[in-house]
């Protein structure tokens, strides 16, 4: 697929100037275990989590202290 081949080339440009790969708008299991496989290295959007309050945010963050990593 192209749209695959392209991110995988973005990923690995970064990767080889040593930078961090952020990718937004996660919104599946599949889109992320995609980016997980081609190397990955932060992910944000709805399927991590909804926009939160500060309060809120306290409390997903402390339930997934002890979770395993997404990526």
């Amino acid at each position: 697929r192209a749209d695959q081949h392209i991110v995988e080339t973005i990923i690995g440009l970064a990767h080889r100037f040593n930078m961090k790969v952020v990718a937004e708008g996660i919104e599946d299991a599949a889109t992320l275990e995609l980016l997980k496989k081609l190397g990955c290295d932060i992910v944000q959007g709805y399927h991590i989590a909804k926009p939160l309050s500060e309060k809120d945010y306290d409390s997903w963050l402390d339930a997934r202290r002890y979770a395993q990593p997404l990526l």
